[in-house]
């Protein structure tokens, strides 16, 4: 059985940048994952341009030269195979951890290829894979999508889009463009207040005018072969449908970090315990790096503030090896 330093379980932007932090301190290390890399940003829609500048997702010194100041999704997979092959960076990926046991220096890893030796574990593990769920009858058909990649297969037909913030702004008015019937059903009285500037005037324009219908305080009630039912103000409604795209976001896996033994709040943010200095939580050994950090406050943390994580995480395991 392999023994490790350090077990790094995500390989997405913030996971490279831990293993480059090992690899700069001279520990072994691994990092694994159930899918490809980056496997997040991978599933992102084929179109999608990030918000941040290219500078802001740049890892470990190595620069990221995109075409325009904004880079797009296909860049950002080009760069971050780019830093693997700079860092040679050690990789185990299509290998799911399904549990972790053990104590801080003698951790076990059970994975699908078989169990691993690990002194410490760093846990970047995103939040994109796990879909909030609207919960309601119907949600397990197949016309019902989490996950958006492109709007052709969805022309000529007639979809709801759930949600009001960025994902579900975009997906609308690309399936507009590309000639669906768009529909939206929108909780709250208006688009998100945080729908990036230069998406927000052409939604709404696109609502006022008609060209998209928007349905305001409205809820998901039920969906059905041909049909979704809806509910506001005025009761509950029948709309014809084709397709659902429930933009509705993601969740952490915190189920995984209490298997853990990693304390989680009670609170409705759900944060789970986790020294700001070193990223260690109150399980001796075990750190977290990422968005993971923030629990249910999936916009606290990003790739351009918590990329120095793994330098964190480094550091202090090098201090307590003295």
């Amino acid at each position: 059985m392999k023994q490790l330093d350090v077990a790094i379980i995500g390989a997405g932007p913030i996971g490279l940048s831990v293993g480059i932090a090992m690899e700069k301190a001279g520990l072994e290390y691994c990092i694994f994952d159930k899918g490809c890399l980056v496997h997040s940003l991978y599933n992102f829609p084929d179109k999608m341009t990030f918000f941040s500048t290219s500078r802001l997702l740049e890892i470990g010194g190595v620069p990221f030269i995109s075409h325009s100041e904004k880079p797009t999704r296909d860049e950002s997979l080009e760069y971050y195979r780019r830093v693997v092959g700079h860092w040679r960076l050690k990789l185990s990926l299509y290998n799911p951890v399904n549990a972790i046991k053990g104590i801080d220096g003698h951790f076990t890893l059970n994975t699908q290829e078989g169990p691993f030796r690990t002194r410490k574990i760093v846990l970047s593990t995103g939040f994109y894979d796990r879909p909030r769920l609207m919960n309601v009858p119907g949600e397990e058909l197949s016309k019902v999508r989490h996950y958006y990649k492109n709007a052709h297969p969805y022309f000529g037909k007639k979809v709801l889009v759930v949600g009001a913030a960025n994902s579900a702004c975009d997906v609308a008015l690309e399936l507009w463009r590309t000639g669906a019937e768009v529909t939206m059903a929108i909780r709250g009285d208006a688009i998100s207040p945080r729908v990036k500037y230069w998406i927000r005037p052409n939604i709404e324009n696109r609502i006022k005018e008609g060209s998209i219908k928007a349905y305001f305080q409205t809820e998901v009630m039920s969906i059905h072969p041909d049909s979704v039912i809806l509910k506001n103000d005025s009761g509950e409604f029948s709309l014809p449908n084709d397709f659902v795209l429930a933009m509705t976001g993601y969740v952490p896996d915190l189920e995984f970090l209490r298997s853990c033994g990693i304390a989680v709040d009670a609170d409705p943010d759900k944060i789970p315990e986790c020294s700001d200095n070193s990223r260690e939580t109150n399980v001796p050994g075990i750190y977290l790096a990422g968005v993971i950090c923030g629990g249910l406050l999936t916009s606290k943390y990003f790739i351009e503030n918590s990329r120095h994580h793994g330098d964190l995480i480094a550091e202090d395991i090098l201090n307590k090896q003295k």
